[in-house]
């Protein structure tokens, strides 16, 4: 039975949203599950970057493969190393083992990431794309929201429950990709880059510096880095200064996420079509250093929940444009541009959590406004960068 282009798509959404919300189902548990193991701020930093660094050694490779090998059977080892791990986390005792834990799940995501976003661009044409990349980018975008939520809510069974829940929820989630998913092997040229045996990461990553889409790949580092940043403080935050219980903690990272994939898949393709992707990765960056330092004038929960609702808004339109921009420029290299734009991504939540946390100890407040001041000098340099490019166009017109 052939399945339809918009049911694949649909089971690829709720791959994404599986992967991205067990990611994120750990962050309202965590300030509470780490206090059992006696640590804090930076660990939580370290537990989450983790992650990022298991994608961004892994998702260059995970791309290559699915370029030469097809997409279905890595989707399918990923989900299950992903779930396995959740449960592995949920079952650990010391410190040491949650570490192990996460690497593994940042390996799974690395096998999932990659070939699903150059699955979707296979079975989509240029101009499906944009609309195909919504949807994923707000199933990327409900996983992360959702995620915090559901384990706020999975917590009131026991602090365990929620990984436990989340790792079966994966595994049911590669047999059904296992039995339904079309297998699809990209028909591709022979390049010299291709060609080239034995390339590592540093030589995908140097390689990477001389793409037309670049610039971009930045945009991704950044705005990773500052979701990353956000949603690792403002937990910690919002414990610390507010007392806030982990359900109060989801529902201040859910409602945004609610909103955020709403605008994905009824107004972003209208959104995209009327000022262009570049012009939506613009404002968005801009509205999120803006909220993001906003933050620390804001007391009342109400206000709290409505910034980080704005932030969730501006960084949920940011990520599908940068995704379409990336794939339309990419050409033939779907699975290798995807890599690098899983690394790109994973570099920023590497980087954002981890930092954060450490300033967090130093003092409270630093970690939003630096954020904000990252935010705001991507779009500074993103800006250059399309004045620049127009005007090289123009002069070749």
């Amino acid at each position: 039975m052939k399945l339809s282009k918009k049911f694949v798509l649909y089971i690829l959404m709720l791959n994404m949203f599986i992967t991205f919300s067990a990611i994120g189902l750990i962050v309202p548990v965590m300030p509470t599950y780490l206090k059992t193991f006696g640590a804090a701020g930076q660990a939580l930093g370290f537990l989450i970057a983790i992650i990022a660094f298991a994608q961004f050694i892994f998702s260059p490779v995970a791309g290559n493969l699915s370029d030469r090998h097809g997409r279905k059977n890595l989707i399918i080892i990923g989900l299950l190393v992903n779930g396995l791990s959740q449960i592995a986390f949920g079952l650990s005792t010391e410190l040491w083992m949650l570490y192990l834990c996460r690497f593994f799940t940042g390996v799974g995501s690395a096998f999932i990431v990659p070939p699903l976003m150059a699955y979707t661009a296979d079975i989509t044409t240029t101009k499906e794309r944009g609309k195909a990349m919504g949807w994923i980018g707000a199933a990327i975008s409900l996983g992360f929201m959702i995620g915090p939520g559901i384990g706020g809510f999975l917590s009131n069974v026991s602090l365990h429950f929620p990984f436990y829940f989340a790792g079966s929820a994966t595994i049911v989630a590669g047999i059904l990709s296992l039995l339904i998913l079309p297998s699809i092997k990209p028909v591709m040229k022979e390049t010299p880059e291709r060609q080239a045996k034995g390339e590592n990461i540093l030589q995908q990553m140097t390689r990477s510096f001389k793409t037309s889409y670049f610039v971009l790949l930045i945009v991704v580092f950044v705005f990773s880095f500052g979701i990353a940043n956000f949603q690792s403080t403002l937990t910690m935050f919002l414990t610390y200064k507010f007392n806030y219980t982990p359900n109060d903690i989801a529902i201040v990272m859910t409602v945004g996420g609610f909103v955020g994939v709403i605008i994905q898949g009824f107004a972003l393709n209208k959104l995209f079509n009327t000022f262009g992707e570049m012009k939506i990765i613009l404002f968005g960056l801009l509205v999120a250093a803006f909220s993001l330092y906003g933050m620390l004038f804001v007391s009342s929960f109400y206000i709290i929940l409505l910034v980080a609702t704005i932030f969730s808004i501006a960084t949920t339109l940011i990520r599908p444009a940068v995704n379409t921009l990336i794939s339309k420029t990419a050409g033939d290299e779907q699975g290798y541009a995807a890599g690098m734009n899983n690394s790109y991504m994973s570099l920023g939540n590497m980087i954002g959590p981890a930092l954060a946390g450490t300033l967090f100890d130093w003092h409270r407040n630093i970690p939003f406004t630096f954020g904000a001041i990252i935010l705001l000098g991507c779009f500074i340099l993103t800006f250059i960068w399309t004045k620049k490019a127009t005007t090289r166009h123009q002069r070749s017109s």
